[in-house]
């Protein structure tokens, strides 16, 4: 009877079960020592280090590890990227330092076979959360170990392979199905069995889509820190996961820090311009004051001049005239008397103008806005409006900041990696893609592809080299 997804993840369950349980006192999780190390590179917190193995040592790639260094010193935990003639690339979460020496690697397999047993067991007892469906089209491929081609080779199939010998072929191959898939809308999960596969995968897939006029930094991400600086001639250190990340949370913080600033300088300039204009309002009231008394001083003058005048002039004036003046009672004596108190009253006014006056030399420098400070003021003012007003903004800045891994992958349109992290990484358990292409497909374990199916909604896509199905036998359950 034929399995299906279910079926064969169940068998896989209880195998790497069994297999993590036979790991007890074999050499595969014991400590190996003494290594040294030196950094390669470092991206935000993650960290490269090349470390030289004893003789006969090895690592599987994407196996957890921790370096016990042999001072005093926190140990790191890592990840094995590659292992190659005693020579392994390990990232580690922690800084070593530049350099490194005797130190001891104390590797984790059997965690790792906990992990994929774990998440296999979540597909089957999660089914709301996972999509079997295009996993059920793979099943009778892995369970028959063979490259039995159900699909037909049709591009419109939810099971496609694609055989052929030349993997720059294929990578080609893969590279244009992925800018149509990405003009298309959909999400692509690309995997392969290496990290060295992975990267140079990388690197065709950004040359077609540069070629494709795609910006493809903005549409693609490289999981793990790559191990090679270029591929296909093109620089793929900036299309890792941690180094986008790293990159796009220091524009935040500086975008951040920026607004800090602004607000700071907008709650600093408000009240330094709230008593300019409390000042400029008092200085406005002590000039009005002060015209009013000039005022009332010039008419005071006139009337003083008026009668001085008549005084000059009184007895030259004609008998009816002055007559006239004393039925009003204005008389030599009387206008004597005005002219003293028009002065006396003079007098009073011009006491009152210099208080006046003396305010108003007070008030001006205090009222006085330096030229450039309004504009500022005004454009920082239009600038936190903008933004939602100042409580929004202390809500953004009270915010702590989150780095959201998940939220951050699911932007991207085509994330590319090992079959071992997708499987071993708890963040692919809660991310989700329509379209899973599977290069090398051959060498890639049973579990890996099971992992990465299940999180597909739509097409799988198998390549490599249909002679590696039985080289590589990672298809077959024993």
């Amino acid at each position: 009877m034929m399995m299906n997804a279910r079926d064969l993840i169940d068998v896989w369950v209880g195998q790497l079960t069994t297999e993590q349980q036979c790991l007890a006192g074999t050499t595969t999780d014991q400590p190996i020592a003494p290594v040294g190390g030196r950094l390669v590179q470092t991206v935000g917190t993650l960290y490269l280090y090349e470390i030289r193995l004893p003789e006969g040592s090895a690592l599987t790639v994407d196996t957890p590890l921790s370096i016990v260094p042999s001072d005093e010193t926190e140990p790191a935990e890592g990840i094995a990227l590659s292992c190659r003639e005693s020579t392994a690339l390990v990232q580690t979460f922690e800084s070593l330092g530049p350099t490194f020496d005797g130190a001891t690697i104390i590797p984790d397999r059997a965690g790792l076979l906990q992990t994929y047993a774990s998440r296999l067991k979540d597909m089957l007892t999660q089914a709301d959360a996972y999509r079997l469906g295009p996993a059920d089209r793979l099943a009778p491929m892995l369970e028959a170990g063979s490259a039995t081609d159900t699909s037909s080779g049709s591009s419109s199939s939810i099971l496609a392979t694609y055989w052929a010998n030349d993997p720059l072929q294929r990578r080609q191959t893969i590279a244009t199905m992925i800018v149509e898939l990405i003009r298309a809308n959909k999400r692509v999960l690309l995997i392969s069995h290496d990290h060295h596969g992975a990267d140079e995968l990388a690197g065709t897939v950004a040359r077609a889509m540069k070629a494709g006029g795609l910006t493809y930094r903005t549409w693609m991400s490289r999981y793990e820190m790559s191990l090679a600086q270029q591929a296909s001639g093109l620089s793929i250190q900036e299309l890792g996961f941690e180094a986008q990340m790293h990159q796009f949370y220091s524009k935040s913080r500086a975008d951040k820090a920026a607004l800090r600033r602004k607000y700071e300088r907008f709650r600093e300039l408000t009240p330094l311009l709230a008593h300019k204009a409390q000042k400029q309002k008092d200085l406005d009231e002590v000039r009005l004051l002060e015209w009013r008394l000039l005022t009332q001083l010039g008419e005071l003058q006139a009337k003083t001049k008026e009668a001085e005048t008549i005084l000059t002039e009184y007895e030259s004036l004609p008998l009816l005239r002055r007559l006239s003046m004393q039925a009003v009672g204005k008389n030599v004596d009387s206008l004597h008397q005005y002219i003293e108190i028009y002065r006396n009253q003079m007098r009073g006014l011009t006491k009152e103008l210099d208080i006046a006056k003396a305010r108003i030399s007070a008030l001006v420098p205090e009222a006085a806005v330096p030229k450039d400070l309004r504009p500022e003021f005004e454009e920082l003012k239009e600038d936190i409006v903008h933004l939602g007003g100042t409580k929004k903004i202390r809500e953004l800045l009270a915010a702590e900041e989150n780095t959201n891994r998940q939220a951050f992958i699911q932007n991207r349109r085509l994330v590319i990696t090992t079959a071992a992290r997708v499987l071993g990484d708890s963040l692919f358990s809660r991310v989700r893609f329509d379209v899973l292409i599977a290069d090398n497909a051959p060498w890639i374990s049973a579990p890996g592809l099971l992992g990465a199916a299940g999180l597909v909604r739509e097409r799988i896509v198998l390549t490599g080299d249909r002679r590696d199905i039985n080289v590589a036998g990672q298809w077959a359950a024993t």
